[in-house]
């Protein structure tokens, strides 16, 4: 690590240690939302610090055995240095990976959202597709991942989806994942078999919780009710359980039918329209909302941020960071972090300063 790592991670330990003198005084839960920011806040500075210390445990370990060694050879112990400095590494690098994830919301929980581009059937599918992809990436990080809102294809695919995905730092990692997704493929829609190419969007959002201020005027929301649509027994289709909320000021339309229960799905949806408004209030301070409002209109050539290639070959192709991987399927089951790690390292600093 950098002089400047090392600073950042001295500055972690002394308000990690500021804080647990707060946390220890007489009092402390007085004042209990107080209270949960303090120690959230502990939490995620022990996030960082603990991780760190384990490695330095580590490090010094096996400095010590290779002392050891150099003083008589050992076939067992030298196997075992062996093996403990192959795993340092790979921790080192991903205690790395995770410095880049230095942005304002990138300790977040996240919000993804799908939708096909035009193509029908073909961009259904494939936006169905995606949502397998993103729901094996985050079983593969013991994620958890809740479907708030899906609106199923009237022949297969899905219209549009939003997918909650919590784990720690699931913002930092997937806001790489934001752009338009391209596949090429023989679709399984066409009776001559021939080759098409399908779009879908991606775009995430940080989950905001109580934890920052977003006004929400009930006099701005229009708020509609329907029956649920896909699976869930005859009670889904009976009753008006599902939830629309449209916040007139931005335009901005979540919606919800995860539960039966409507008073629960305005409840999600309402965190989902925090989360979107936060995310339009970032936009709008940082002048780039129309440059996001541009790529989502245009679910097309030329605007991908990724190609997925099925026929006459397999490829997997990032055209932000040049990342190609052969594999296609192995990608489509979730072993998306070659990718996320590729923008990270090119894309996270800046995007963090």
């Amino acid at each position: 690590m950098s002089s400047g790592g090392t600073f950042d991670l001295e500055r972690r330990r002394e308000r990690l240690t500021a804080l647990d003198e707060v946390m220890a005084r007489p009092g402390f839960w007085d004042n209990q939302d107080k209270a949960r920011e303090t120690i959230a806040e502990a939490n995620r500075i022990k996030v960082w610090v603990e991780p760190w210390d384990q490695l330095s445990r580590k490090a010094t370990e096996l400095r010590t055995l290779a002392e050891l060694l150099e003083e008589e050879e050992d076939a067992e112990l030298t196997a075992e240095w062996e093996h403990g400095m192959e795993s340092l590494a790979v921790a080192v690098e991903a205690l790395e990976l995770r410095t880049m994830l230095q942005g304002e919301d990138d300790h977040r929980e996240a919000l993804v959202t799908i939708h096909p581009g035009a193509g029908g059937t073909e961009s259904q599918d494939w936006a169905e597709m995606l949502i397998r992809m993103y729901t094996r990436w985050a079983e593969r990080h013991d994620f958890e991942v809740g479907v708030l809102d899906l609106q199923p294809g009237e022949e297969a695919g899905v219209k549009s989806a939003t997918l909650e995905i919590k784990g720690e730092s699931a913002y930092g990692y997937l806001k790489a994942e934001t752009g338009v997704h391209r596949l090429v493929r023989i679709s399984p829609f066409d009776a001559q078999s021939r080759r098409h190419t399908s779009f879908a969007s991606v775009f995430v959002y940080p989950l905001v919780e109580d934890d920052i201020e977003i006004d929400i005027d009930e006099g701005d929301l229009r708020i509609d009710t329907y029956r649920a649509s896909g699976a869930g027994g005859q009670h889904i289709n009976k009753t008006d359980s599902a939830v629309r909320i449209t916040h007139i000021p931005t335009g901005i339309v979540v919606a919800c039918q995860q539960e039966r229960s409507q008073h629960k799905n305005r409840s999600t949806a309402m965190k989902m329209l925090r989360a979107a408004l936060y995310q339009h209030a970032l936009d709008e301070r940082e002048k780039e909302r129309e440059a996001v409002e541009a790529t989502k209109a245009d679910i097309a050539w030329g605007s991908q941020i990724r190609s997925y290639v099925f026929q006459p070959y397999t490829m997997v192709n990032d055209h932000r960071t040049e990342l190609k991987v052969s594999d296609v399927h192995r990608v489509m089951d979730g072993d998306l972090d070659p990718f996320i790690e590729a923008y990270l390292k090119r894309f996270g600093a800046a995007s963090a300063a």
